[in-house]
């Protein structure tokens, strides 16, 4: 604990400097920084090259470089140009070289459009390309069958090593969908939906079944008339998709479902397969969210063999992550929970037996990130050092002990090598742009990155991170806060509150920038002093934090960001007559529940894609934070900004895309509506052909939009 004052009072007074600043950011640069070279150096596609002690990075998106552990000289292994003239013979021309994955010690395969390619750096020469359809999405390859799977509309299909093109579903009904990505809409941590076997001899996939969930009309203004578009969406309360695992035999050309029980709206998560190829592990999620049972299948004959544990939580169990096998040890796994309150791990074996707990404390793991190959270690990124920093360990799996590898304070990613004798540390903090270092364990050998600070010749505003108490009186907060550059503590000064506040989301972290992006920095140089606070109800701090949101999401987080007011409050040159607010989908709700909630308080507010009333939100998220409308009507009620629309005094700006499918326009209309029939001013910005998030050169209009709404009303 007292390492952890240290890090916060050292920060609390950190702040990120430049020198020579003379240049300004322009909205432009600030929004596409990027492209103007803002943002820090980096190697891209950093990665070690099979089970060898070399590593390969993609430099300048056009060669693919490599560098040993005992060798700092960067040897070309293939240009673009290089791979153009061998993929010559194909038709395919690529314009850049990223994606590398490396297949063993000499080939790797990347994935360009329709095209999955595999080149051999031993013999420089390209070894196979598979030439997908045009249509094809969710493209995965498996190194092992020498095979790709891949959908296309909602059918599943999977081309074999001799190039033969097989497809595995016949479904004639669009809303029946196979192997696709968007599953229980990407919750549960689901980020694809198919999932080759080990051995390569089967492959398990999602097949969802939404033909009963209601249809949502959007209006497509690309096409002259206007036509409506119907999308699936499962609001909360309502009823929900379907979803199946199947598997299917690549030598027996058949599909096994596997028996998952009923009732058929439950979650399917955690899908791992054996290392065996026998079974197939599925997390079984009640629709309630609050029971899980962890299930073993059959993998031929889809039969439940055994529920290896289970896990319940009066509030809600949140499976995020597959099991982890331990190689050269095919009966045991590591599996993720948050059931002593913070995210740990725990070793298994495969018959249900809990062998040891293996991390413990009032932090989290964040991420495994590998194992030795012999399995006695496995690498892991935590937060035990500080909620705001990431550093990463070597844990012994035999008796839990964790040995520190990185050092200095900062976001830490490492990169461990198939042995685990060597790791690449890269990280970031409040006074390192990016550094990357090739380390023996601990031991640092060299450097391979110092990228300089991009923006030492801007004229930024000073930002420091600090810590507050939150409305419960004991638990820390942290915010972030930055001044002008030219700030004189004998002026006043607006301020625009940048808000999110909800689950998943981190945004005062001790890394470049803390964390902000180049837009408030913009905006301070324009004269506002520009602050962030990490309500509770934000991610990494454990669940009793996590989850005050319960069955009344925003009522606590909104007394959290009040206290991060009367901070400001207390500052002599904040003028407390010019405060704003301003976030996007869960900050719209936030700006929208805090500009209605707390009228007196915020003179402006600017909200994007906001939930209005959380009636009208899909069912995976809303239901796990709030229960539904039918079981909990008075916690919908406490929180929709509907009932609260007749308290806004402030200047409200709402910004919605009309085609978003996640937080759908609905919620934005009905505001309006309600907020016309009583006479309340309220400004809407729609963009026609946008969903969620605003993309594109349109980003730039956006982001003028909100600077001028500001500029204007604060």
């Amino acid at each position: 604990m007292k390492k952890l004052a240290f890090i916060t009072l050292l920060l609390t007074f950190l702040f990120f400097q430049s020198f020579s600043q003379t240049q300004e950011l322009t909205l432009k640069k600030a929004v596409f920084g990027f492209s103007y070279g803002l943002y820090p150096q980096n190697l891209y596609n950093l990665q070690w090259q099979g089970n060898t002690h070399n590593f390969t990075y993609v430099k300048d998106w056009k060669e693919l470089v490599q560098q040993s552990v005992n060798n700092s000289d960067e040897k070309v292994l293939v240009s673009v140009d290089s791979l153009n003239k061998a993929l010559s013979d194909y038709g395919i021309e690529l314009r850049y070289l990223a994606g590398v994955n490396w297949i063993d010690d000499n080939d790797f395969y990347i994935v360009y459009d329709n095209h999955v390619i595999i080149y051999s750096v031993a013999n420089k020469a390209v070894k196979k390309v598979f030439n997908l359809p045009k249509r094809a999405r969710n493209i995965t390859y498996s190194p092992i069958a020498d095979a790709v799977a891949f959908t296309i509309s909602n059918n599943l299909f999977y081309v074999d090593s001799l190039l033969n093109m097989h497809q595995i579903t016949f479904d004639k009904d669009t809303n029946i969908v196979n192997g696709d990505s968007y599953v229980h809409r990407q919750e549960f941590g689901i980020n694809h939906g198919i999932f080759w076997s080990p051995q390569g001899h089967y492959i398990a996939f999602y097949r969802k079944d939404q033909r009963m969930v209601a249809n949502y009309p959007v209006i497509d203004y690309t096409v002259f008339p206007a036509k409506v578009r119907y999308f699936k969406y499962p609001f909360a309360g309502h009823t929900s998709e379907q979803v199946k695992l199947g598997v299917y035999n690549l030598s027996e050309h058949e599909i096994t479902y596997m028996e998952t029980g009923q009732p058929a709206d439950h979650y399917l998560t955690s899908v791992t397969w054996d290392p065996s190829e026998k079974y197939v592990y599925i997390g079984i999620l009640n629709r309630d969210q609050n029971h899980l049972w962890m299930n073993k299948y059959d993998a031929y004959d889809g039969h439940l063999v055994k529920t290896l544990f289970q896990e319940t939580n009066p509030k809600y169990v949140e499976p995020l992550h597959p099991l982890y096998f331990v190689p050269g040890h095919d009966n045991e796994f590591v599996y993720f929970s948050r059931r002593d309150g913070w995210q740990h791990l725990y070793l298994y074996d495969t018959d249900g037996n809990l062998i040891r707990k293996l991390t413990k404390g009032p932090w989290k793991v964040t991420k495994l990130v590998s194992f030795t190959s012999d399995g006695r270690y496995a690498f892991i990124i935590t937060t035990e050092q500080s909620p705001i920093q990431r550093h990463g360990y070597k844990l012994d799996l035999k008796n839990g002990k964790m040995t520190r590898l990185t050092s200095d304070h900062g976001m830490h990613e490492i990169i461990p090598s198939a042995d685990g004798n060597y790791v690449i540390n890269s990280y970031s903090s409040t006074d390192v742009p990016r550094r990357i270092i090739l380390q023996q364990g601990a031991k640092q050998l060299r450097t391979l990155l110092d990228a300089p600070n991009p923006m030492k010749d801007y004229k930024l505003g000073k930002m420091r991170i600090g810590t507050l108490t939150a409305a419960d009186g004991h638990t820390q907060l942290y915010y972030r806060i930055i001044l002008p550059p030219d700030f004189d503590p004998h002026k006043k000064y607006p301020v625009v509150v940048y808000v999110y506040g909800g689950p998943h989301v981190q945004l005062v972290l001790d890394t470049y920038l803390g964390g902000a992006r180049l837009w408030d920095y913009y905006m301070a140089q324009k004269g506002y002093i520009m602050f962030t606070l990490d309500n509770r109800g934000s991610d990494n701090r454990g669940f009793a934090f996590e989850s005050v949101i319960y069955r009344h999401l925003g009522v606590n987080e909104m007394k959290d960001q009040i206290k991060g007011v009367e901070y400001l409050k207390s500052l002599p040159y904040v003028d407390s007559t010019r405060i704003g607010v301003h976030g996007w989908s869960f900050g719209g709700f936030m700006t929208t529940s805090l500009m209605t909630t707390y009228p007196n308080v915020f003179k402006v507010g600017v909200a994007g894609g906001p939930v209005i009333d959380w009636r009208m939100y899909e069912v995976m998220y809303g239901e796990r934070y709030m229960d539904t409308p039918q079981s909990n009507p008075e916690g919908y009620a406490q929180t929709s900004v509907l009932n609260k629309i007749q308290n806004l005094k402030g200047k409200l700006l709402i910004i919605h895309g009309q085609i978003d499918p996640v937080v759908v326009p609905e919620n934005s209309m009905r505001l309006l509506m309600k907020a016309q029939k009583l006479n309340i001013q309220v400004d809407y910005y729609p963009y026609p052909h946008q969903e969620h998030g605003v993309s594109g050169i349109d980003r730039l209009h956006l982001m003028q939009k909100i600077t001028d709404y500001f500029d204007t009303y604060l």
